[in-house]
């Protein structure tokens, strides 16, 4: 049985996918509730920083630092260099990520920083991304600066 927060961050990534985007998605809780959600808009919204935790973090607004430091990210993927980076700036504890397959963020580095995390490799969160990846080569590269 998928993680129902999981599941909003699917639905989060496959609402990009039909945007015409990338089919990233997160979502940020706090106490067992979602605060926040969001998906890659790069393409949607011509971005250069709009992957699907940024879009998450700017969609849940300001926080207090004791609010970051009991959330939980969940991403479909696993995040980015530029997504770890604000998931340390913020003191995240935990990032919950369906799958690192298709790509792999800098995980050891935040890990020696002091964030848990779990990785699903969901089936879905593969499958949405193996068939973009096929289907979008030169889009993909250009989102993960290659």
């Amino acid at each position: 049985m998928i993680d129902h927060f999981l599941q909003a961050a699917i639905d989060e990534a496959k609402k990009g996918l039909s945007e015409g985007g990338i089919p990233i998605g997160s979502v940020l809780v706090i106490d067992n509730k979602i605060i926040g959600r969001g998906h890659n808009k790069r393409v949607q919204n011509g971005s250069a920083i709009l992957h699907a935790e940024m879009d998450c973090f700017e969609n849940v607004g300001r926080l207090t630092a004791k609010d970051y430091q009991r959330s939980i990210l969940y991403s479909t993927l696993s995040p980015c260099d530029m997504c770890s980076g604000a998931v340390l700036l913020y003191k995240i504890p935990k990032i919950v990520i369906g799958e690192d397959k298709t790509f792999q963020g800098p995980k050891e580095y935040v890990r020696s920083r002091g964030v848990e995390l779990i990785i699903l490799n969901d089936s879905t969160c593969i499958k949405l991304m193996e068939d973009f990846i096929s289907s979008n080569p030169k889009l993909w590269n250009e989102d993960i600066g290659e």
